[in-house]
């Protein structure tokens, strides 16, 4: 698809996850509405279970949620869709939001630009991924990128509005064991069918690899696929918004998690 002139790139981590995730979907709405332009969010996450929205229908859905805290993991409803997946320090979480006059004819083409976009900036790092759904994996989707023996690195998920798309998800490049440890009793709890084995890093195929190292080969590469990158911050009136958000991505209150 066609790369966008200039993107403002927001490298701000956020204590808070909901507040984190409300803002995201302002976003969504600000580039929708002509507001904000093309924006890409890349930072390191927080302990973090990102739980699909078909997830919260399922009975085992408050056991999920505990677990996640009982292993200090927090427990979000993510903007995007799919199933649970994982954040954590070692983690780099990202969205590319953009202005689209029809996004549904298009939901492809983003995902395939985001997946290409990822191994290209993995080849600069001297890893070798591939796209592709892995047999087994968390959160399955045909553009999760993974590294050799069938390892998924990175997964992403896509949320439409009216004339804007929001294409996030998190690539891991340490602890793989952190991801694999929360999300066995947590897809339990979900009764889902997985590989644990399927959940790794990039630093299984490169073991000196970094957050910062992955995150500049992250931008060097949306400067050539998505457009000119500038970096910049949230204003005041966006921050606003964003803590007026309904909490719609929080667990429900009536869980009994006590």
């Amino acid at each position: 698809m066609p790369a966008h002139r200039s993107i403002r790139v927001i490298r701000r981590t956020f204590a808070d996850a909901h507040f984190d995730t409300a803002l995201s979907r302002v976003v969504l709405q600000q580039v929708g509405s002509g507001v904000r332009g093309p924006t890409l969010r890349l930072n390191p996450a927080r302990r973090v279970v990102a739980f699909g929205k078909h997830d919260t229908l399922v009975p085992g859905y408050p056991t999920a949620v505990r677990a996640a805290l009982d292993q200090g993991f927090d427990a979000i409803v993510r903007l995007a869709g799919g199933r649970a997946a994982v954040f954590h320090e070692e983690t780099l979480a990202f969205s590319w939001t953009i202005p689209v006059e029809n996004p549904t004819a298009s939901i492809h083409d983003r995902f395939r630009t985001i997946s290409r976009l990822m191994v290209r900036a993995f080849t600069r790092l001297g890893i070798t991924s591939h796209v592709g759904e892995v047999p087994g994996e968390y959160c399955p989707g045909e553009y999760s990128v993974s590294v050799p023996p069938g390892r998924k690195v990175m997964g992403v998920g896509q949320r439409l509005a009216r004339r804007a798309a929001h294409v996030g998800g998190v690539v891991v490049v340490r602890d793989g064991d952190a991801v694999r440890n929360v999300l066995i009793p947590v897809y339990a709890a979900l009764g889902l069918d997985w590989r644990p084995a399927t959940a790794g890093s990039l630093a299984d195929a490169e073991p000196t690899v970094t957050v910062t190292a992955a995150a500049e080969a992250i931008l060097g590469e949306a400067d050539v696929l998505l457009g000119s990158v500038s970096l910049g911050d949230f204003d005041d009136d966006t921050m606003d918004l964003a803590r007026r958000t309904p909490p719609e991505h929080r667990p429900a209150a009536d869980l009994h998690l006590g």
